[in-house]
């Protein structure tokens, strides 16, 4: 089985610069990630866009989702930003039905050393593979449907809604 990961940017592809101590987008990390963690499935990545998911538009998401469509895999994985995450999800969810599509991202960058994107990138992939089509998110190992999901900002983690 092999698996699509589509980099849409957010913090998990967040670069710093020490200069002026701006976070910015060069290009994703996912192959470098895969790489250090000797990652031996077949794995496909597409970079559609490098994007703070703040500034994600209604034209973007439809870029996300014809990209799902379009794709041969089955299993996808979608890099993005967690702010705006499950407004994408909940953009997705109805609208696909044949493919297991699971979104991530990092609340810290990977190039920081200490990212959360590591492991969330991980269990997206191995998600991927084992749950029955639909749109999830996962992150820090917990798992939600696309339509019972959100981003706790008061402690920074993701959570069903209430």
């Amino acid at each position: 089985m092999q698996v699509r990961i589509i980099a849409t940017g957010g913090t998990f592809d967040k670069e710093y610069n020490e200069l002026t101590g701006e976070l910015f987008f060069r290009k994703t990390h996912l192959p470098e990630i895969l790489k250090v963690g000797r990652c031996h499935l077949p794995v496909k990545i597409t970079t559609l866009m490098m994007k703070d998911s703040l500034f994600m538009t209604e034209k973007d998401r439809k870029e996300i989702l014809k990209t799902c469509q379009a794709v041969k895999e089955k299993s996808l994985v979608i890099t993005h930003g967690t702010d705006t995450m499950e407004k994408t999800a909940m953009y997705l969810g109805p609208k696909i039905k044949d493919k297991t599509v699971i979104l991530t991202g990092a609340m810290i960058p990977y190039k920081f050393g200490s990212s959360d994107g590591i492991f969330n990138l991980a269990s997206a992939i191995s998600f991927a593979q084992a749950l029955p089509y639909g749109v999830y998110v996962a992150m820090n190992g917990k798992l939600f449907n696309f339509n019972n999901v959100t981003k706790n900002k008061k402690i920074g983690v993701f959570e069903n809604k209430k």
